[in-house]
């Protein structure tokens, strides 16, 4: 498949005129390659010694499987850690515009922005919008988007949500699901979000090739 090289925006929809997704490069389809079991938990950064680079990882930024990544919002101090994954792809959650700083970043390391504007609730106003999730489900496992990092502003509830529906495709049981986004929502896990992924119905995206670690059953 050929692929456009030239940094541009483009707009995706779903269901007529619906936005869903900002993109600066086009989405590639997706191939077969063995993934390595996911590391879960939060990253805690050490302390700086000596000469070492100061390498920060974004909060809450954790291996979700090989080739995925997740986090809360990256800034300026967590370039230099971010370089080192080799990204091809960012999917961010939140709708404000992209900083214009993480936006040169992406320009000058030819990482591609998918933008997936969800507002930020809080219980018991809470939207969370399905086909947008399934959307941005999609981009997640499409290999050629690998390395990817999954992004919101803290990383908990948007990014707990996708993963946790990600997970369902890997056919993980639900109380697994539920701990993992308890691990990073911590005191702030809500019920509405645990309620959607339970209901989330990931039937649509059985068809697409599994790229990464899967349970046997």
């Amino acid at each position: 498949m050929k692929e456009d090289t030239k940094a541009k925006l483009n707009q995706n929809h779903q269901h007529g005129s619906q936005q869903m997704c900002r993109t600066i490069e086009v989405v590639a389809t997706v191939d077969h390659i063995d993934m390595s079991p996911p590391v879960m938990y939060p990253v805690v950064v050490a302390a700086n010694t000596g000469d070492d680079l100061n390498l920060i990882p974004p909060l809450n930024f954790a291996m979700v499987d090989n080739g995925i990544f997740r986090s809360g919002f990256p800034d300026s101090a967590n370039f230099s850690f971010l370089q080192t994954l080799g990204l091809r792809s960012i999917v961010c959650l939140c709708p404000e515009p992209y900083p214009e700083a993480n936006t040169e970043f992406l320009k000058s390391n030819g990482i591609r922005l998918f933008q997936f504007g969800i507002e930020g609730y809080k219980e018991p106003f809470v939207n969370i919008p399905e086909d947008t999730i399934r959307e941005a489900l999609k981009v997640v496992i499409d290999v050629r988007n690998h390395p990817v990092l999954i992004h919101c502003n803290r990383g908990k509830h948007r990014t707990g949500c996708l993963v946790g529906c990600l997970r369902k495709l890997q056919r993980w049981c639900l109380s697994s699901v539920f701990d993992e986004y308890q691990r990073f929502a911590a005191a702030k896990a809500r019920v509405s979000d645990q309620r959607f992924m339970e209901l989330f119905d990931v039937s649509s995206l059985k068809h697409l090739p599994m790229s990464f670690s899967c349970s046997k059953k």
